[in-house]
């Protein structure tokens, strides 16, 4: 008897409808509304099946299909309003955890599926790392059907957290352990029984003897093919369902051949049997994927020490300083002002200043460098450090979800998030490469049942098991993987994947001045009256206006008044690339260039022309006055000459923009042997500079740090942001330079020339061994226990030569 069905419900499983619900399958040609975007889906394979019936004909509703199988229940709490997914007005983004993954195709497997998804923009998984970056339209799309999506095709993702992703790759290695030793187990104890028929010459095996052999054999075998080999098995399922063919299903046909053969010629006691082949070739390939796992846990270590660097917990005092009582709470609940405690081996929480102790601070986590750093009282430090000496005690200067080394994880979540050129490539050709393969090995089939029947089903199982898709594919993601890594420990944050491939190439090579080629820290060096007011005077009046200042001149200009009485500017007003306007005491300045300055001052004295060699001048004016000229240095680093001679050496164009004052700016390019300066460059001159060259075909490398620089770095084909610049700069840059020198910049770009040699050779030996091992499998001239040695080798001496780049 059919069961009254409520209109308000989902038509497949009988749940509310949720309001706005957008999912909708035509059943018996009316359309019929869905809860949740899993009971479309299995409605929708129904009707396309040719089973409506069931609706007709059942007498309750079905099991929800997007129920906590399908989606971890987390994720019932998420939608399109949450802030973690927001980014803006009209699209979100999310950085998940998959599970499941086992070579480079079930990346591109992934991708191609959330393509399709409609309302997603952006779709990305690294393989180093396991971890899913997405980007959606608000308005097409929510997170469930992102998951639903994933696991469609076989796979489960969940939002990224660091213990419970840590404990599913611990899991997996345990996983994959096992059926390793299955596989080798079974294929030792297959061998012992396989070697009496390999040993004995004609006729002195005795037939019911080699026949007790190949059942043991079989039953020996079958660990190994129930057990060990069903990740390929999965793996090639999963391919199939999502009609595509993945690097899994030449795998899994190769197995099946082999162990189908062996069974049919054990039963009929008639043909070769290759159980010694099949479960080598399990073992060999599983040995492969052990050490693949292996390197991509390397190659991400790095960025998983980052993750688990912020402490979970944090000592607070309450009552200090009266009372020095602590508590335990946790590091997120903390708020600016709060003083916590932090003992020596624990790592600060949140970006603090210390107001009482000393201690030594190991700060290689952000910076990349190993040696402690002293920190005293009235000095800040970063959230992530860790202290290495004494206790020391510090008041929150910001809440631990702002602090340093959650501002890097945030850019860590950017981090991988995209394929260069060239791996986009490699993943195209592997793809191809397995429908070209599974063509040629039933060709190879056909020609040798015509040929020689006896050799048609092991040359077959030969050709299937030899070729190597998995090698083009790992050739660049590992690489770029151990070398990503390798920099991050030395202290160099790729945000944006292209990073190294274009640096590579890249013809001209722009840097920034103060800060970037120079030691970012000027020093007042003079002060010359222009008349009305004293020194001391004029340094109080500059120090109010660049209280709230940023610029290191604006630094310098405050050190340098320490000692003054502090006085109070009024409507502040900051010009870009030209200085600062307040009021003091009811009376207008400004401070910056000449021709900022005299826009109030006047025309300017002839003495504020004349440049001073190597000094940075800055001009204070009041209304029709000329005030005074205060003299700056700043120091080039010591590791400037060196890398612009680098660049120089590789046949690079070096060009220098500043907004410093031209003649400072020709000095400095002067000094270090650069051909190409600007001074007193605008932001948007900056700008328009790089546009040009990129107009004339050049790929342009840009270095900076300054707020003024986002503009141009966001432009750059790639782009460094010294770690100790704007936070501005470092969002728009591809690159963060953590430990704040110039010399990562060289060890980047030798990086990236290692990275794209030992690419090409990955690339170069997966291509050779390809096409010299497949038509010799072909030919017959490859068993299929070789085979699986050839293909496992294969794989190995990309993932060897690959994690070479992890050594510095």
């Amino acid at each position: 008897m059919n069961a009254v069905l409520k209109p308000a419900a989902c038509f497949h499983c009988g749940l509310p409808v949720p309001a706005g619900s957008h999912w909708y399958v035509t059943i018996g040609d009316e359309p019929r509304a869905m809860c949740c975007p899993g009971c479309e889906a299995v409605a929708q394979t129904i009707v396309d099946i040719g089973q409506s019936a069931y609706y007709r004909d059942r007498d309750e509703y079905a099991v929800n299909a997007f129920d906590a199988t399908l989606m971890p229940p987390e994720l019932h709490l998420y939608s399109n309003d949450d802030a973690q997914f927001a980014r803006d007005a009209s699209s979100c983004e999310a950085t998940l955890s998959v599970e499941g993954i086992r070579c480079a195709a079930c990346v591109w497997l992934i991708e191609r599926q959330l393509t399709r998804l409609p309302g997603v923009q952006a779709a990305s998984l690294n393989v180093a790392t396991e971890r899913l970056y997405v980007r959606w339209s608000r308005a097409q799309c929510e997170p469930g059907d992102i998951l639903q999506a994933v696991r469609q095709v076989g796979y489960t993702a969940y939002p990224y957290d660091a213990v419970r992703h840590g404990e599913r790759l611990q899991k997996a290695s345990k996983t994959l352990g096992r059926q390793l030793f299955v596989a080798g187990l079974s294929m030792m104890q297959v061998m012992m029984y396989v070697a009496p028929a390999y040993l004995a010459e004609d006729g002195t095996l005795d037939d019911n003897m080699a026949s007790l052999m190949r059942w043991a054999s079989l039953l020996l075998t079958l660990p190994a093919i129930c057990y060990s080999a069903m990740p390929f098995f999965q793996g090639a399922w999963t391919s199939l369902r999502a009609r595509t063919l993945g690097m899994d299903v030449p795998v899994a046909l190769g197995i099946l051949a082999a162990f189908c053969g062996s069974v049919v010629a054990t039963f009929t006691g008639r043909g070769e049997v290759y159980y010694d082949s099949a479960t080598m070739f399990i073992f060999l390939l599983l040995c492969s994927r052990y050490f693949e796992l292996q390197a991509r846990r390397k190659a991400a270590s790095a960025l998983e020490r980052l993750q688990h660097a912020l402490p979970a917990s944090a000592s607070l005092m309450a009552g200090f300083p009266d009372n020095r009582a602590t508590t335990l709470v946790p590091a997120g609940s903390l708020a600016v002002g709060d003083v916590i405690l932090v003992k020596p081996g624990e790592a600060i929480a949140a970006d603090s200043v210390i107001v009482e102790g000393t201690s030594a601070l190991d700060l290689s986590l952000l910076t990349g460098e190993s040696a402690a750093q002293r920190r005293k009282t009235g000095e800040r430090v970063p959230g992530g450090a860790i202290n290495a000496s004494a206790a020391i005690i510090l008041r929150v200067l910001k809440p631990a979800r702002e602090s340093t080394l959650s501002d890097l994880l945030k850019l860590i979540e950017r981090a991988g998030s995209g394929k260069p050129q060239i791996a986009q490539w490699a993943d195209k050709v592997a793809a191809w490469f397995v429908l070209g393969l599974l063509l040629f090995a039933g060709a190879v089939f056909a020609f040798w049942s015509w040929h020689d029947a006896s050799q048609a089903w092991p040359v077959a199982i030969a050709v299937l098991v030899v070729s190597c898709p998995c090698a083009l594919s790992l050739a660049t993601p590992t690489a770029l993987a151990a070398a990503t890594d390798s920099l991050l420990r030395r202290g160099v944050l790729i945000v944006q994947p292209h990073v190294l491939e274009t640096l590579h190439r890249a013809t001209h090579i722009v840097f920034d001045k103060t800060g970037t080629l120079t030691l970012g820290r000027p020093v007042l060096q003079q002060v010359e009256g222009l008349g009305g007011m004293t020194d001391d005077a004029c340094l109080q009046v500059a120090a109010a206006l660049e209280a709230g200042s940023a610029h290191p001149l604006a630094q310098a200009i405050m050190d340098a008044a320490k000692e003054q009485p502090r006085a109070h500017a009024e409507n502040l007003q900051e010009v870009q690339g030209q200085g600062l306007e307040g009021v003091i005491d009811g009376v207008r300045y400004r401070l910056g260039n000449a021709a900022f300055v005299a826009a109030i001052a006047g025309p300017p004295l002839g003495d504020t022309a004349v440049g001073v060699q190597g000094m940075t001048p800055l001009y204070l004016g009041m209304q029709g006055r000329w005030l005074t000229r205060f003299l700056l240095s700043d120091a080039l680093r010591p590791e400037a000459r060196e890398v612009v001679a680098y660049f120089h050496r590789r046949g690079k164009q070096v060009v220098l923009l500043s907004g410093d004052q031209e003649a400072l700016t020709q000095s400095v390019a002067a000094e270090l042997g650069i051909g190409t300066a600007c001074g007193e460059c605008l932001p948007d001159e900056k700008l328009d500079f790089v546009q040009q060259l990129q107009a004339t075909g050049a790929v342009v490398a840009m270095v900076g740090d300054g707020i003024n620089d986002a503009a141009v770095l966001s432009a750059a084909d790639v782009s460094f942001a010294m770690g100790s610049g704007a936070a501005l700069a470092q969002a728009h840059a591809d690159t963060v330079l953590l430990s704040s020198q110039l010399r990562s910049v060289l060890d980047t770009a030798k990086t990236a020339a290692r990275s794209m040699r030992i690419i090409r050779e990955n690339l170069g030996w997966a291509t050779l061994y390809n096409v010299t091992a497949i038509p010799a499998a072909a030919l017959g001239f490859l068993n299929p226990w070789l085979s699986g040695v050839g293909m496992a080798a294969s794989s190995a001496v990309v993932i060897a030569n690959a994690l070479r780049l992890r050594k510095a």
